[in-house]
């Protein structure tokens, strides 16, 4: 450095204006109460949704099956000397609980709710160490935990309002004997015709009927017919609107959009996962209905019926349960769609969005050690020649 040129001091600052901290150093304004709160106010259109549709027993098990979890969460706290209301206070318990009601029959009776609150909040979250530890959704386990266990409450189907005898396909979701008493409660026929007074009702879903009729292995007019009574535009447009059988929280895909939109607007969930989900298995199922129409429905049967689009927005965008990376949720909604498809097309189950799911929380380790990003500053280690 010549004599003439000037040399720029700098000074470093002392330990003294040094403000030391914890990871992590970047926080945002969301906490885990807010979040849960936000996702709540997201499920309320499909909980007004699914009371109106099956009356106030919906609202009941919804109510109920929420009261459980938190009192199951705040038993597990008491047992394991963790604080309790600072536990049940962020909502975690209370969002359990309504997704699990969500994924419940109306009629359920109230006693497997409390069966499946415990096994929600013990053996799918609390056993792994609590919130931000379950590699599991916890409502998705109760679910399948319920539907392995006690298949026949939770497979019995309450006809939703404006499902009624004569609605359009009522020959498809109803068995021949209740069709014929509800077909003569409806025109006044006396005891004598119909000695059986009707104390409940039951009916199939979409994805029952088409579970149960026989497949058609070629492309043949018939083939092409095979589900036209269930799979036409008037009842994919009841389906939309919610007039059909299933659990509470999958009728109306109307009110599940909305709650959707809501989740994404909060940025509260990955767009790419109920999108890629959703899209996986439209094309699966178009290209297995291009090939072979008397082997399955059409793809917009499939996105309407069944709790594809409950699963695909509420339970696989989970926060713990699926991937961090875009390329990891994109890969995880992916496989979701793949066995949701499969399972509905020649599984023994008519429904495979719960099995799906939680197959693929399973791989989610995987999946983001293999799409996980480099590191900054992250440089590849070559071996010097000798």
């Amino acid at each position: 450095m010549s004599d003439g040129e000037k040399t720029t001091e700098v000074m470093l600052p002392t330990g003294s204006d040094l403000v030391l901290s914890v990871s992590p150093h970047l926080s945002a304004a969301d906490s885990v109460r807010r979040i849960m709160y936000k996702v709540l106010l997201a499920l309320i259109p499909a909980c007004v949704a699914g009371i109106w549709f099956f009356g106030w027993r919906a609202l009941a098990v919804i109510v109920v099956t929420a009261l459980f979890c938190i009192g199951a969460e705040a038993l597990w706290c008491r047992i394991a000397g963790k604080p309790v209301l600072g536990t049940i206070a962020d909502g975690s318990a209370a969002l359990t609980g309504v997704l699990l009601a969500l994924n419940l029959p109306p009629e359920i009776p109230f006693w497997i709710c409390l069966v499946g609150a415990f096994l929600a909040i013990w053996l799918g979250k609390q056993v792994f160490g609590g919130l931000g530890n379950n590699p599991f959704n916890p409502a998705l386990v109760a679910r399948v935990g319920l539907l392995i266990a006690l298949p026949a409450a939770m497979t019995t189907w309450t006809p939703p309002r404006g499902m009624g005898a004569d609605s359009p396909a009522a020959a498809e979701f109803y068995s021949p004997s209740t069709l014929h008493k509800l077909q003569g409660k409806k025109v006044g026929l006396d005891s004598v015709t119909h000695a059986t007074e009707l104390d409940s009702v039951t009916c199939a879903t979409p994805l029952g009927v088409v579970g149960t009729t026989p497949k058609i292995l070629d492309k043949s007019f018939e083939a092409q017919q095979n589900f036209q009574a269930v799979d036409n535009n008037e009842m994919l447009w009841r389906y939309f609107l919610g007039i059909k059988g299933g659990c509470i929280g999958e009728t109306s895909i109307l009110a599940l959009l909305i709650g959707g939109i809501l989740l994404i607007a909060f940025k509260l969930i990955n767009w790419r996962v109920p999108i890629c989900y959703i899209g996986t298995v439209a094309v699966f199922t178009g290209l297995v209905n291009y090939f072979f129409p008397g082997v399955t429905p059409t793809p917009l049967f499939h996105i309407l019926t069944g709790g594809l689009v409950l699963g695909a927005f509420f339970m696989a965008t989970d926060m713990v349960t699926s991937p961090i990376t875009p390329t990891g949720c994109i890969v995880f909604a992916i496989g979701c769609g793949i066995i949701t498809s499969v399972i509905r097309i020649w599984g023994n189950y008519p429904e495979g969005v719960s099995f799906s799911i939680l197959f693929m929380n399973a791989l989610v380790p995987l999946i983001d050690r293999w799409c996980g990003q480099r590191p900054f500053g992250y440089t590849v280690k070559r071996e010097v020649a000798k």
